[in-house]
């Protein structure tokens, strides 16, 4: 009898077990069959489409993960056509900012080649047509950096380096363009070695843009550039004493093609400040702004200390 009953359970745990199995492939199936159709979808364009499944659930896994798939194709995709935009707006300011400089330069170079211009005047128009020529360079020069830094070759040589001593280095070269521009300029580096791992190229970009930014911008009269040690950072300062930036234009400073109005000065790429920012954060580094307008304006980029 006891043997009968034990049977008896046993038969109905085996048929509660197939039932049970026989639901949940049924469901999984379900899933599958779910699966199957939000994946058609999202192949005909509907990003949007997730597959649902509760924790417990076989097909739950996969579902997940494929969700995250999809989700992961979307931010590739909404990234790809931001860039793409960018880039078209980029191609309408090439043709606008590099064909007007370029018709100018021509312009004077062929009143000059054909001796319309003689005496002190032609010297003028060579003059001229050379201030051209080098706008033109830095403007194609910015632009290849652009595109160089969202290029997937682009690669960053990061080393340990004194950034005292590459700041000065860096300095040294902008203190006769500050002279000629009779632009008034202070500098406070220590004396003390500061360590930190940077690319020293990216470095001397990032300061470039900086120092450039002032003059072509700002309408200043005296720039400072600063490096100083705050707590576990070390920390460049390039300060201005111009027209400054208005509070509502700060936050979209860094932003690509972005140019601010309100008094300061139209000219270059709007790619200027955007670039700074990559360089400073693929070198582990962050770079932050204040102004006050009528007052002037400080950039500051801030990295790790390297501590020995």
């Amino acid at each position: 009898m006891l043997a009968e009953t034990f049977a008896g359970i046993f038969l109905a745990v085996a048929l509660a077990a197939v039932l049970a199995a026989a639901a949940m492939i049924r469901r999984a199936k379900k899933q599958i069959a779910e699966m199957a159709e939000v994946l058609k979808d999202i192949k005909n364009g509907n990003g949007n489409r997730r597959i649902l499944a509760e924790t417990h659930e076989l097909a739950a896994p996969i579902a997940y993960e494929i969700n995250g798939i999809v989700r992961s194709y979307e931010d590739r995709i909404f990234a790809y056509r931001q860039t793409e935009e960018t880039n078209k707006q980029l191609m309408t300011s090439l043709s606008h900012d590099v064909r007007t400089p370029l018709t100018t330069l021509i312009g004077y170079l062929d009143a000059v080649h054909k001796g319309i211009v003689t005496g002190r005047e032609r010297d003028e128009y060579v003059e001229i047509a050379w201030q051209k020529a080098h706008d033109l360079k830095e403007y194609i020069d910015v632009l290849f950096d652009w595109f160089k830094l969202g290029s997937d070759e682009f690669s960053m040589n990061m080393v340990t380096v004194d950034l005292t001593e590459l700041t000065r280095d860096i300095l040294i070269d902008w203190v006769p363009i500050f002279e000629d521009k009779e632009l008034e300029y202070g500098v406070e580096i220590p004396e003390m070695a500061f360590m930190v791992r940077v690319d020293s190229d990216g470095y001397m970009r990032v300061m470039n843009n900086l120092i450039q930014n002032v003059i072509a911008h700002s309408r200043a009269k005296r720039i400072e550039v600063s490096l100083s040690r705050q707590g576990r950072e070390v920390v460049l300062c390039v300060r201005d004493n111009g027209v400054g930036i208005d509070k509502g234009d700060l936050k979209y400073i860094f932003e690509r093609l972005y140019k601010c109005d309100r008094g300061r000065s139209q000219k270059g790429s709007g790619l200027g400040l955007a670039i700074v920012r990559q360089l400073v954060e693929k070198m582990e580094g962050r770079v932050f702004v204040e102004s006050e307008v009528g007052e002037g304006t400080v950039f500051s980029v801030a990295f790790p200390l390297v501590v020995e």
